[in-house]
């Protein structure tokens, strides 16, 4: 059974039963309808604290029944597939305050494996209480189109024919807006995931990853040590990244269209 499911562990406190906590996708739509954390537990709504899940670890698994959906607290998860050779495809990476398990609404199962990059924290939700709860909260409901409306749009942000220059500026652009959102800044971005992750992701080879990476850092657009990277030079990056993101408005599900 998912680890998901099973390794959930009894809530930690944040310190006051109201507050929600930073991570948390749905505390601004609870609290603009007037739900601390005490309210939601009175409707039986729980939210359960899992992990800490070790790097490697499988969050859930492709094909098993689907009755939640995650909240990342901390660390790193990508969600990916397995081809009939073993080989990986990585479909998305989901940090703090992202939902991992939304993909698996319409058919009822997982249609893809979600795993730890490093240390993983999780806040699970019981989709069929949530989806409850909607009707009674329209700001949840529209928080939960929002959230969903994020995913399609992370899954079909690199469809098309880009150069490997514009889909890595790409990239780097949507992991420093998402770090902004939740550690307020978005020049510094850590990229736990290795090297061969990024590429699966970006449809690239590894080695032109690398190479590309190498000449933003000699231009001086992005500085890289080991796991750490610092935008020096926004601008550059979203001319580079132009043709992938014309027309495309990064959704916060927070706050609604930017």
């Amino acid at each position: 059974m998912a680890q998901l499911q099973m390794r959930a562990s009894q809530a930690v406190s944040d310190g006051d039963e109201r507050r929600f906590c930073s991570a948390c996708a749905f505390s601004a739509a609870c609290l603009s309808q007037g739900f601390d954390k005490r309210a939601l537990n009175e409707l039986h709504v729980l939210v359960e604290h899992a992990g800490p899940f070790a790097p490697g670890s499988f969050l859930f698994r492709e094909r098993e029944p689907f009755n939640a959906i995650a909240a990342v607290r901390a660390g790193t998860v990508k969600t990916c597939v397995f081809g009939s050779d073993g080989r990986e495809q990585v479909l998305g990476f989901h940090r703090p305050g992202e939902i991992i398990g939304l993909s698996a609404i319409h058919s009822d199962r997982y249609p893809c494996n979600a795993i730890a990059v490093d240390t993983v924290e999780l806040c699970r939700f019981s989709f069929p209480k949530i989806a409850l709860l909607a009707t009674r909260m329209p700001g949840l409901q529209q928080q939960l189109f929002r959230l969903l409306s994020a995913d399609i749009g992370k899954a079909t942000l690199l469809a098309g024919d880009f150069a490997a220059d514009a889909r890595v500026a790409a990239f780097l652009i949507s992991l420093a807006q998402r770090a902004a959102r939740h550690c307020g800044s978005a020049t510094h971005i850590s990229l736990p995931m290795p090297r061969t992750d990024i590429a699966s992701y970006l449809r690239l080879a590894p080695e032109t990853v690398s190479r590309v990476l190498g000449r933003l850092q000699q231009s001086s657009v992005i500085r890289v040590e080991r796991r750490e990277l610092e935008v020096l030079d926004s601008t550059e990056l979203e001319r580079l990244a132009a043709d992938v993101l014309r027309g495309r408005v990064e959704l916060d599900p927070d706050q609604g269209t930017r």
